[in-house]
């Protein structure tokens, strides 16, 4: 990390100090708020993105919020928090690309607010609840810089009727591996068949290692997820995500998927049109072509069905239906 931008108020912060050991050569740049560097206007994100800087920050305000309504993993209470910004990873599909100006990395380091809010969204909601911590981030990618499993894990196994989902890509489980498991966190792997990971996931590791990491935390006696979403309408769609399906189980035991989701790609039209602006020659933009409907830009309806129709008919022969979720929104 070259550039290290921090608000002044989480200067003393620990969490702050024990970023800024770990990259002893970085330029340090103080700010009041972090906004003055992460929301200015005129950013070349597709640039940024070859270079990110990271932001220290506190976060203001609601730590914790409830997620889209069909948002959920099988709890009826779902709640998402945002210990990050931003993503290590460069996916061509990834909504972040239109939702923000900047592609620097924030990191929040008052996560004794994020604990207040869970156990806040615990004591109103009850114990069916479930947290979502890979919303606008990958939970797992910075480890290494951030700590946040590492704090969080224990956190949620002294709150054993409360689910915590830590979604990602990354290959880096080290703290998964080094702990015992926890029955209330679900590890859950986005998966998109290799032709298609290996052109749009941009940074990722390939589908093998992360089918890779599923395999051996399942095998530890961790509880994974697997999020089929974005359905992409690749050539040979069917072929491809059939075949991917029928790799995950013949090297994961099924009783050892807490749950999958799967969904259709979809973006509010403001930021679909910013993300082709960014990319206009990438391929995933042109396979077919998106309408807006319901306020969203998504595939016409025939396509969507088709879509969610052929993955979920492979899973059911795998999994029961009341481990599959459809997301639409």
């Amino acid at each position: 990390m070259d550039t290290i931008y921090l608000e002044r108020a989480v200067r003393r912060h620990p969490r702050t100090l024990d970023v800024l050991r770990r990259f002893p050569s970085a330029t340090v740049v103080e700010c009041e708020r972090y906004g003055e560097v992460f929301n200015i206007r005129a950013q070349n994100f597709r640039l940024q993105k070859q270079r990110p800087a990271l932001i220290l920050a506190e976060k203001p305000g609601k730590t914790v919020l409830p997620t889209p309504p069909d948002y959920s993993i099988g709890r009826s209470s779902n709640h998402y928090f945002s210990h990050m910004l931003n993503c290590l990873y460069d996916c061509r599909y990834c909504f972040l690309q239109g939702m923000y100006q900047s592609a620097h990395y924030v990191l929040f380091v008052n996560w004794e607010a994020f604990e207040a809010g869970i156990d806040e969204e615990r004591t109103r909601s009850g114990s069916d609840s479930c947290f979502f911590s890979g919303y606008d981030c990958d939970s797992l990618a910075m480890e290494a810089v951030t700590g946040f499993a590492r704090s969080f894990i224990p956190f949620f196994s002294e709150r054993p009727d409360t689910w915590l989902e830590l979604r990602t890509k990354s290959l880096n489980t080290r703290v998964l591996e080094a702990a015992d498991p926890v029955p209330n966190i679900v590890t859950a792997y986005t998966l998109s068949p290799d032709p298609i990971a290996r052109e749009i996931e941009h940074g990722a590791p390939i589908l093998e290692k992360r089918l890779n990491r599923v395999q051996s935390l399942t095998e530890q006696g961790w509880m994974a997820g697997l999020r089929l979403d974005p359905l992409i309408p690749w050539p040979g769609f069917s072929t491809v995500y059939s075949g991917m399906i029928e790799e995950v189980f013949a090297r994961v035991n099924p009783e050892r998927i807490h749950s999958v989701t799967l969904g259709p790609m979809r973006f509010p039209k403001a930021m679909h049109d910013r993300i082709v602006k960014l990319y206009p020659e990438d391929r995933l933009f042109a396979l077919r072509e998106m309408t807006l409907r319901e306020g969203q830009m998504t595939y016409p309806p025939e396509i969507e069905e088709d879509l969610v129709e052929t993955v979920y008919e492979a899973l059911r022969r795998h999994l029961p239906d009341s481990r599959i979720f459809r997301q639409t929104g």
